[in-house]
């Protein structure tokens, strides 16, 4: 996703370039002049764009603090039309061999440029920005929609089912411990599941408790030779997630773990925050003839997976895999700020 807006931006910018060539060609001049003046626009109106978009907007816009936003605005592009400006004057001694035109008046050229073309190009980024979000938020709006009738349609009386779970667990012998623990485990993640995750987001402990739930109900139905290490401190208090996104991936390393008979079968799962970013990597030994199923791939959990993080998420997350012959590891990424 990143490689393919590094492009698009490229192609923007070099787009841009050749419409200024073309446009402002003065046949007065050697062509070389003319893309050398452009290019050189092209530098601080792109170093501009750059800067006000992703700092100062982040920093002073959205944060309401307007004063601050005007003036750090016009003081970069004050800023870079008088370096603009004074690197003309050097190409035009040093290189082109002519009479350099006066400096105000080349800084008031490079100023009123430089303006121009910086609000013309943000603006166009606030309008795509917008549609984009908008049509974000449409398709927010009909997932969720296509969600709460799915849930209607698939919808049982969570009371009778812990009722019919209550009656199973009376109806096992009491030295039975496995099984009861079992059916206990099981009943923590429904109800988790039930209750919990009708919300758009629930607390990341919240989350982190059912994830560890899980792996201990997994570690009940798997034999003694698979080894399970799950670390999950360091978790930063106040965090919220949407619900059932990190399981995805413990789920498809509990399918798809080895089961050697000779040799060590092991799923490592490590899920820490660091400020508002919460990071998990989750590790299992595999089989090679295996073929996980790869995140472009069209396996329905990493498909859902993937769709709900760029609904919800869209660029503040990443989600990677590493597949070798006898390991898969995947690690994902959030910022929840």
């Amino acid at each position: 996703m990143k490689n393919r807006k590094l492009l698009y931006h490229s192609i923007f910018w070099a787009s841009i370039y050749l419409l200024w060539v073309l446009v402002f060609r003065s046949y007065s001049f050697s062509i070389t002049k003319t893309m050398t003046v452009e290019f050189c626009y092209l530098i601080f109106i792109t170093a501009d764009f750059y800067a006000i978009n992703n700092l100062i907007v982040p920093q002073f816009l959205h944060k309401k603090r307007y004063p601050i936003f005007v003036v750090a605005t016009i003081t970069i592009i004050a800023l870079s039309a008088w370096l603009r400006a004074l690197v003309a004057v050097q190409i035009n001694q040093h290189f082109f061999h002519i009479t350099p035109i006066d400096f105000g008046t080349l800084y008031l050229f490079s100023l009123i440029n430089i303006s121009i073309w910086v609000l013309v190009v943000t603006i166009v980024k606030m309008l795509i920005d917008r549609i984009q979000i908008q049509q974000q938020l449409e398709l927010l709006e009909k997932e969720r929609i296509k969600s709460e009738l799915d849930y209607l349609k698939a919808q049982i009386s969570p009371h009778a089912l812990f009722n019919s779970l209550n009656t199973i667990y009376g109806h096992i012998d009491k030295n039975n411990k496995p099984a009861r623990d079992v059916l206990l485990q099981f009943s923590e993640l429904l109800k988790y599941q039930l209750y919990e995750c009708g919300a758009e987001k629930v607390d990341l402990e919240k989350e982190i408790a059912y994830i560890n739930n899980y792996v201990a109900f997994q570690r009940l139905r798997k034999d003694d030779k698979l080894v399970v290490n799950i670390e999950t401190g360091d978790i930063t208090p106040g965090l919220r997630i949407a619900p059932l996104l990190i399981i995805v991936l413990i789920e498809n390393a509990f399918k798809f773990v080895s089961s050697f008979p000779d040799k060590e079968n092991k799923i490592s799962i490590r899920i820490f925050t660091k400020e508002n970013v919460v990071n998990c990597c989750i590790f299992n030994t595999k089989e090679r003839q295996h073929h996980i199923i790869n995140v472009n791939s069209g396996g329905i959990g990493f498909a859902n997976l993937k769709r709900r993080l760029e609904l919800l998420y869209a660029t503040k997350y990443t989600l990677s895999v590493n597949v070798e012959h006898d390991f898969y590891e995947t690690n994902l990424t959030i910022d929840l700020a």
